[in-house]
């Protein structure tokens, strides 16, 4: 999955960013509302987390931007502004929750997967396509009597064809959703990973689609 984070303090930023790509999350850091309004417009992101006091473009203001634009991306705003007037005013925005400074990372990862799951149609922390489940709390996939553990790219890659479960994701896709911006690609990394993930579970999880790209079947 990938994330943009609108911070623009520089050791927070650091912190949230390190903490992501260890939860598997690939990460675009701006440190202003200006450079995060373009972001939004080149990239294709999953989520958005997003401070209020920004240089350039309040955050309060890009947020009505993106929604009076009819943007349904989910945006979690990370601010130290606590009181219930800004907590409600920020929701009221259209922001799809609220977490004020200081908080502890496996808060804001926890919200995250709250999104995560929302956008896949699931109400509970697992996704599944009917025969694979994919916990996203612990990284852990069980297919018929096989149960392992990913690694976090092997994760990462899995949760995005799980998200959408029938539908076909191109290479270009799936390393969109995989690496962030200052992040290197090599060619070969996404066959490297199905290859991975075939090996653990069987090799009719993830289905080719030749000249298009990957996808999880979807179970009646």
């Amino acid at each position: 999955m990938r994330i943009l984070l609108v911070e623009d303090d520089r050791m927070i930023g650091e912190a949230i960013t390190m903490a992501l790509r260890d939860a598997a999350y690939a990460v675009d850091w701006v440190r202003d509302g200006e450079s995060a309004l373009r972001a939004i417009g080149n990239q294709e992101h999953q989520a958005v987390l997003l401070d209020l006091g920004l240089p350039k473009l309040d955050g309060r203001v890009l947020l009505r931007k993106l929604r009076a634009a009819g943007s349904t991306l989910p945006v979690i705003i990370i601010t130290a502004r606590d009181a219930l007037a800004d907590r409600v005013d920020g929701l009221d925005l259209g922001a799809d929750d609220y977490l004020v400074k200081p908080f502890a990372m496996d808060e804001l990862l926890a919200r995250l997967r709250a999104i995560i799951r929302r956008q896949g149609g699931q109400a509970t922390p697992v996704l599944s396509n009917g025969l694979l489940q994919l916990n996203l709390s612990t990284r852990e996939v069980q297919y018929g009597d096989a149960q392992v553990l990913l690694t976090a790219r092997e994760f990462a890659l899995l949760q995005a064809l799980l998200l959408r479960p029938g539908a076909i994701l191109s290479r270009a896709q799936l390393e969109e959703r995989l690496y962030g911006w200052n992040e290197a690609v090599e060619s070969n990394t996404i066959d490297f990973l199905i290859h991975g993930i075939r090996k653990k579970l069987g090799a009719e999880v993830i289905k080719n689609v030749r000249g298009a790209g990957w996808m999880v079947a979807r179970q009646p």
